[in-house]
């Protein structure tokens, strides 16, 4: 993993899918309501992970060519495997580099990947490049700080158990793109027109606590990459502290947790 262009621990698809991928496959209806989609179109998927988003704008189009890219190798050979449209093609390659032609894309879409580009204005200008003028220009983050409470359960929880944790928690929570208006800024400073911001939601929705707790016993994210440090016996009582918390009070069971995501959307000038 380049970490100039990502700061995500990447290593297995199916890990990922466990994470976030369950959740970007329901974000990615709401994003693209936003967006827009047209039949015909040429999509760009910046960041595709295991190809949620590319394959939701399949589904809904007559679009003409569907491209995915995302810097981890893992995910997008991930995303191969379960691809059976001719029109989507997912490759390895830099959000900060894009290896297209200058304005090839009638539509350059982003799901939950800018806010671990530390460099994401790079990112930004180069979806600037890729699209044709006047095509739409989008994406979406985690309002992490202010919106993501199944994540914050995990790391509010760790950062009382250990100052590490509390560290990790703020940069987590710091990461770019994440508060009020800055993607809208982004956008702006980019040079896009018709710069428009929003709020999207959606539940997550699990189905015990093993099914929460089993993403961070694996290799993929900041929560898994915070609990592979820890020994046993520390491992063991974040575990417990955890469960607490989810549980909340109650028997082992479902728990239906509210997810935001800010987003925006821009219009490529000539």
């Amino acid at each position: 993993m380049n970490a100039t262009s990502s700061s995500f621990v990447a290593a297995d698809g199916d890990g990922y899918e466990r994470l976030m991928g369950r959740w970007s496959r329901l974000l990615a209806l709401p994003f693209l309501d936003f967006v827009g989609t047209a039949d015909g179109d040429r999509v760009l998927d910046v960041g595709c992970g295991t190809g949620h988003l590319a394959f939701a704008v399949a589904r809904r189009t007559g679009a003409g060519e569907v491209r995915g890219v995302d810097l981890a190798q893992p995910y997008v050979e991930h995303a191969r495997r379960h691809n059976q449209d001719a029109r989507i093609v997912f490759d390895v390659a830099d959000a900060c580099a894009l290896p297209f032609p200058s304005q090839s894309f009638d539509r350059v879409l982003s799901l939950l990947v800018l806010h671990f580009v530390p460099e994401a204005g790079k990112a930004v200008a180069e979806m600037r490049r890729v699209a044709k003028p006047g095509s739409i220009v989008g994406a979406a983050v985690w309002d992490a700080r202010g919106g993501y409470v199944a994540n914050r359960l995990f790391f509010d929880t760790a950062a009382v158990l250990d100052p590490e944790a509390r560290a990790r928690r703020a940069r987590n929570y710091t990461r770019p793109m994440t508060r009020p208006g800055e993607l809208a800024r982004a956008w702006r400073d980019a040079g896009f027109k018709k710069v428009d911001e929003t709020t999207l939601a959606i539940r997550m929705e699990f189905a015990s606590f093993a099914d929460y707790w089993a993403p961070f016993e694996g290799k993929d994210g900041p929560g898994a990459e915070y609990v592979a440090t820890l020994g046993e016996d520390a491992r063991a009582r974040l575990r417990e502290a955890v469960e607490a918390a989810y549980l909340d009070g109650e028997a082992d069971g479902p728990r239906s947790y509210a997810a935001l995501a800010w987003a925006v959307k821009g219009t490529a000038p000539a």
